[in-house]
């Protein structure tokens, strides 16, 4: 297991406030079971370069390490709270991205 932290960036558009917000009110107790931090969101994020401008929502969260992701991820409580987001948003992606490892 690395120790450097990684980090988990969702996008996606909300159609259903209703089915968005029961997956809102379960998920940071999930979260948090695997020490995962919200970090931040943006509905109005700015591309500076590419083809295909975002939209929608923006979400990062930070967690300890890359095990730790995939634990929050492959937890059967979120999947199982995840159709409420599925059937409320347009998801563009999930992606995790590695931090830095610790510098000796």
């Amino acid at each position: 297991m690395s120790d450097a932290p990684a980090y988990v960036i969702a996008n996606f558009i909300v159609h259903d406030k209703d089915e968005y917000r029961k997956y809102e009110k379960g998920f940071f107790p999930i979260l948090n079971r695997h020490q995962g931090e919200f970090f931040t969101f943006d509905d109005k994020p700015v591309t500076f370069e590419g083809a295909e401008p975002r939209e929608g929502r923006m979400v990062i969260f930070k967690f300890p390490n890359e095990d730790a992701a995939k634990s929050w991820y492959n937890d059967p409580d979120y999947q199982q709270l995840s159709e409420f987001r599925r059937a409320g948003t347009d998801l563009k992606f999930i992606t995790m991205v590695h931090g830095l490892p610790p510098r000796d």
